[in-house]
């Protein structure tokens, strides 16, 4: 996969305290998981190497305001979500309480995203971002492939791949960049999604694979 800062950009769902600090209420599901992969450590690898090599950085969060408790229906880890107050803000216009909440990002990532060029998009709502606009503002700028990661796996950035691979952009998942819940019912949510990247993605990757190349900016194949 040619990438270049020209037509590439790294794209991360969900790098918020909900999944990925140990204050979380995911992290009994999904840190082991997180622990295991590096994953907090891998992303701000990414961004980090992104920056660095002049790459555009998209990040699409997930939130939901008050009003979101209205709906009439919902899978099994949409009503979860909804009783575990994951994501909740006050609302679209407000950021009262936002700070240190479990919406805000992770501390760490803070620097790179609160720089004034990462774009943060509208938020998606259950999994894909089919009701957000990644995918306007990704044309916008002539970005045509994607480095992917964020969490969690099986859920958001599988569903960020299956659609924006639908919209038709290129797109890479890097596998150490995201892990995702074991829930004792439902099963682990990553060995699947590794399966899945494997036969969907254009590529597939570990950070220490793409972290040299998008640091080198124009001209890397990965």
């Amino acid at each position: 996969m040619d990438i270049s800062p020209r037509d590439t950009a790294l794209v991360l769902t969900d790098p918020q305290n909900d999944f990925l600090s140990p204050d979380g209420v995911t992290w009994e599901l999904v840190g082991e998981s997180v622990e295991a992969n590096g994953t907090v450590n891998h992303i701000e690898d990414l961004l980090k190497a992104a920056k660095a090599g002049g790459y555009e950085v998209f990040i699409s969060p997930h939130y939901y305001y008050p009003t979101d408790r209205g709906w009439a229906f919902g899978g099994t880890l949409e009503k979860m979500m909804h009783e575990i107050d994951m994501f909740d803000r006050k609302g679209p216009l407000s950021l009262d309480g936002f700070e240190g909440s479990g919406a805000d990002w992770l501390e760490r990532y803070k620097p790179y995203i609160d720089d004034g060029k990462t774009v943060v998009v509208s938020p998606h709502k259950v999994y894909g971002p089919q009701n957000n606009d990644l995918a306007l503002q990704l044309r916008k700028r002539g970005i045509t492939k994607v480095v992917l990661g964020g969490m969690s796996a099986n859920l958001c950035v599988e569903s960020h791949l299956r659609d924006l691979l639908e919209q038709g952009f290129e797109v890479a998942v890097v596998s150490d960049a995201t892990a995702a819940a074991n829930h004792p019912e439902l099963g682990d949510g990553y060995a699947p999604a590794l399966t899945n990247f494997g036969y969907i993605a254009n590529a597939v990757f570990e950070t220490s694979d793409v972290v040299e190349h998008l640091r080198a900016g124009a001209g890397a194949v990965v």
